[in-house]
């Protein structure tokens, strides 16, 4: 972890320099005066990272507000980056040419200083309103089992990565409420990551109380994600059964219908010591039906391909954002077998979804937001 963040810290300093030497260059260049350049850019190169400092001592709607600016401000340093670096090639390409005279690349400068800057700015606006209109992805999926009690199928309704923070917040939750609501299901399963890190903005607000549904047949089930173990998971996981969300630790529960429903651990657990590490998903099958409908749970979307000799008919998976903001997504599409949507793995179906939150920056390009509304129809006998 401490080489993770090492080498995170680094990418996101240096790219920060290398903006910052841009725009400094291209205003000094025009004669144009740099103090108040240089102390904007430190304050919101710096807002994220203070934010999350902060609200791990004290939560508040200062640090709110730090990680709502901080994470636009991610989303303005992939892009401004990558324009100006394709900017800077370009110019480079030009050079044997003298396409662009030497007494008009101070011009030349400031114009790409300013059109880069306002292109950024409309692609974090063009992503934040398509972060806060998520859809509904609807499947139909029959599997070779039949259900018991009388019934063919059942609609489930899955929600990944919501991120309950400093950014997704109240009007998130009544917003995730309608949409679950309105699909009528018979059980909905969180896929991890409901918490985005620090358990303070959520229980400063009580955030988890504004999902307001309607009791589903088959009740509410929850796993961890990777996100859960950045918070206080003592805290986080009597919090978030204190609201009739059943968290499932390498557990298996077996509905009236007969529909098998396993949640795993997230990976993350694997570093922890004893009982509290996660087990083997052959070690969870063993305390299940090969025979009867079986839904797998597990946040990150790893070793998919294994699922092929497994009795397991779906799981549900999230994690991957679908890389959340291009071109992030050509990233995590190398990352995993699936990165997002549905794919059978010999009998076994499993389905990725982008999530409903997000992490960092509040947009989305290239990736809708999303929840899974699924028709799981059993064989009839």
């Amino acid at each position: 972890m401490a080489i993770f963040l090492t080498v995170v810290l680094t990418v996101y300093i240096l790219a920060n320099l290398y903006i910052y030497l841009k725009g400094h260059r291209a205003l000094a260049g025009a004669g144009l005066p740099i103090a108040a350049y240089m102390a904007v850019f430190i304050l919101l190169a710096s807002a994220f990272m203070f934010g999350k400092i902060l609200e791990y001592r004290h939560s508040s709607v200062f640090t709110d507000v730090l990680n709502v600016i901080g994470g636009f401000w991610m989303g303005f340093m992939l892009y401004a980056f990558l324009l100006w670096l394709t900017a800077d090639i370009l110019l480079l390409l030009q050079k044997p040419f003298h396409l662009v005279p030497d007494a008009s690349m101070p011009g030349l400068k400031l114009w790409l200083f300013a059109a880069i800057t306002s292109v950024t700015f409309l692609l974090i606006v063009a992503g934040f309103i398509n972060a806060v209109t998520p859809v509904t992805k609807r499947y139909d999926i029959n599997i070779g089992k039949s259900f018991s009690g009388g019934s063919d199928s059942i609609k489930i309704v899955a929600v990944s990565d919501i991120h309950l923070g400093s950014i997704i917040r109240k009007r998130s939750m009544r917003q995730l409420s309608q949409m679950i609501n309105e699909e009528k299901p018979d059980l909905v399963l969180f896929l991890g990551d409901l918490l985005d890190g620090s358990i303070g903005p959520v229980l400063r607000d009580d955030l988890l109380s504004y999902l307001d549904l309607d009791e589903p047949r088959y009740g509410k089930f929850a796993i961890t994600g990777n996100h859960e173990y950045m918070s206080d998971l003592g805290t986080a996981l009597p919090y978030i059964e204190g609201k009739g969300i059943q968290v499932l630790m390498d557990e298996v529960v077996k509905l009236d219908n007969g529909l098998q429903l396993a949640g795993r651990k997230d990976l993350s657990a694997m570093r922890l010591p004893g009982d509290n590490a996660r087990i083997s998903l052959d070690s969870i099958l063993s305390q299940c039906n090969a025979n009867a409908p079986l839904i797998v749970m597990d946040h990150q979307p790893s070793r998919l391909s294994s699922l092929a000799e497994t009795p397991v008919d779906l799981q549900l998976s999230g994690h991957t954002h679908n890389g959340q903001i291009w071109p992030l997504t050509i990233i995590t599409n190398r990352m995993f077998e699936l990165s997002y949507g549905m794919k059978s793995f010999g009998k076994a179906t499993v389905i990725v979804s982008s999530g409903f939150g997000i992490w960092g920056p509040r947009m989305r390009i290239g990736t809708r937001p999303e929840i899974l509304s699924i028709c799981l129809h059993g064989r009839s006998e």
